[in-house]
């Protein structure tokens, strides 16, 4: 199964701060979008399964995405020389409710999730299913979601991530 959005124009609301925060006992990472949320569709959560039993974990609300959840780490592939796209447009990403089931509050998908990191893990680049060419469109600040051609979600980028808390170097 694949997670099917809608891409709209931006009209300036991707400028929206994203406030990131790492919990120490469990290596979880949220990244919240601070916004007004107006529009339609599902509202619940996304929760992309990896094979490995990694996991992101997407917050929608009236079809907007509001925050991401990376809640069990899969191995973080470092690459030194990962850059973050410098081509993207501006979007309003929404998730459609499906009208065989309108009242959805939560679904899963099971896909291959890759996870990549720069070697100071200021950025993050999770492939969700396998690779295809994908065009790049920035829902926040700091959050780009790749886009493959049949409006399929590919991938999520996540910029200027803080440092995971000193006082808790993980093992």
């Amino acid at each position: 199964m694949n997670i099917a959005i809608r891409i709209e124009p931006g009209n300036g609301a991707n400028e929206a701060p994203v406030e990131y925060r790492w919990d120490a006992d469990t290596d979880i990472l949220t990244a919240a979008v601070r916004q007004g949320v107006v529009g339609e569709g599902m509202t619940g959560s996304v929760e992309v399964m990896g094979s490995d039993s990694s996991c992101l974990l997407f917050d929608v609300t009236s079809g907007r995405i509001n925050g991401v959840e990376v809640a069990v780490w899969p191995d973080v592939r470092k690459q030194t020389a990962l850059q973050p796209p410098a081509q993207f447009e501006d979007a309003r990403v929404t998730l459609p409710a499906r009208a065989s089931q309108p009242g959805i509050a939560s679904l899963n998908v099971d896909l291959s999730l890759i996870a990549e990191a720069d070697s100071a893990e200021r950025t993050f680049h999770f492939r969700i299913g396998t690779a295809r060419p994908a065009r790049v469109v920035r829902i926040a600040r700091d959050i780009l979601l790749d886009v493959d051609e049949r409006s399929r979600l590919a991938g999520v980028w996540l910029l200027n991530v803080p440092p995971f808390p000193a006082e808790q170097v993980r093992q």
